[in-house]
C-alpha cells in the first residue's frame, strides 16, 4: 500500500508539473500573441495630422480671411433642420499649395494627380530651436531617396496647429533646402505651420523654388503626435477646380 502511495503520489505530482509547465506555456503564448497583436495595432493605427477647423484653436495667417461659421439653422432653437455656413480662405487649416500659387502657368490643385498625395512620406524631426529648415539643418538628416518629406519643427513644439495665437515667428523652409529638394527630385514637401515661407519675405523663393518644379506643397499639418520616421501617407485634397489650393484630411501611419 505505501508503494502504491508512492508510486501514485509521483504519478500526481509529475501531471501536475506537467499541468504547470502546459499552463505556463499557454500563457506566455498568450503573451506573445498580444505583444504581436500590440505591435501589429500600433503599425495599424491612423494618425489624423489635420489641423482641425476650429476657429477656437485655428491660427490664421495675418491678413487672410478669418476662419467664421454660423449656424443659420438649429434644431437645438426649434427648427427643422441644423444648417451651417463657414467663411475661410482656401488657405486655412491644413491645407496643399499648387504650382498656381506662385507659378503663372501652374497647374491648380485638380490638375495634380492623386498619387502624389498617396505613398511613402518620411518624417524629419528638425531640432526644436532651429529657426529655419536650411540646407545645412538638412543634411543633419537622412532625407536623400525620399518622395515626400514633411518637416516637424519647433512649430509642432510650441504648440503650432492648436495654438489661436499666430505666431509671426514660425519655422520655415529656407530657399537653400527647397533648392535641395528640388534638385533631388521630393514630389511632396509638408510642414507644420501655416506657410513654409518666412513670414512676410520680399520675394516667395521658396514657394517659387518648389512649385516652380512641380512640387506641392502641404502647409497646416498638425504633426504632434508623431516622431521623425517612415510612414505611409493617405492625403486627398478637395478639388477645386481651377484653383491654386484646398483643404485637405490628412492620415498617417508608421511603417
Amino acid at each position: 500500500m505505501a508503494k502504491w502511495g508512492c508510486v501514485h503520489g509521483l504519478s500526481l505530482g509529475l501531471a501536475l508539473l506537467a499541468g504547470t509547465a502546459a499552463t505556463a506555456q499557454n500563457m506566455q503564448d498568450m503573451r506573445d500573441k498580444h505583444d504581436k497583436r500590440d505591435k501589429r495595432d500600433k503599425h495599424d493605427k491612423w494618425i489624423d495630422v489635420t489641423a482641425p477647423l476650429d476657429p477656437a484653436t485655428l491660427p490664421v495667417y495675418t491678413g487672410d480671411v478669418p476662419l467664421t461659421m454660423e449656424f443659420k439653422l438649429d434644431m437645438r432653437k426649434g427648427d427643422k433642420v441644423t444648417y451651417s455656413t463657414m467663411e475661410t480662405g482656401i488657405h486655412s487649416g491644413t491645407h496643399i499649395d499648387a504650382p498656381m500659387h506662385f507659378i503663372r502657368d501652374g497647374k491648380s490643385i485638380d490638375q495634380i494627380p492623386l498619387t502624389t498625395f498617396m505613398g511613402p512620406v518620411r518624417v524629419i524631426d528638425i531640432a526644436a530651436d532651429a529657426p529655419a529648415v536650411t540646407a545645412a539643418e538638412l543634411n543633419k538628416h537622412t532625407w536623400k531617396g525620399a518622395t515626400r518629406i514633411f518637416f516637424r519643427t519647433g512649430n509642432s513644439h510650441g504648440g503650432g496647429m492648436a495654438d489661436v495665437h499666430f505666431n509671426q515667428q514660425f519655422v520655415y523652409i529656407a530657399p537653400d533646402a527647397a533648392q535641395l529638394l528640388a534638385d533631388a527630385g521630393v514630389e511632396l514637401v509638408g510642414i507644420d505651420y501655416n506657410s513654409a515661407e518666412k513670414f512676410h519675405s520680399d520675394v516667395p523663393r521658396t514657394h517659387q523654388i518648389l512649385l516652380g518644379k512641380g512640387i506641392p506643397i502641404v502647409e497646416g499639418l498638425d504633426l504632434r503626435a508623431v516622431t521623425g520616421g517612415d510612414y505611409e501617407l493617405l492625403m486627398l485634397p478637395i478639388p477645386i477646380i481651377g484653383h491654386e489650393a484646398a483643404p485637405v484630411r490628412a492620415l498617417m501611419r508608421k511603417k
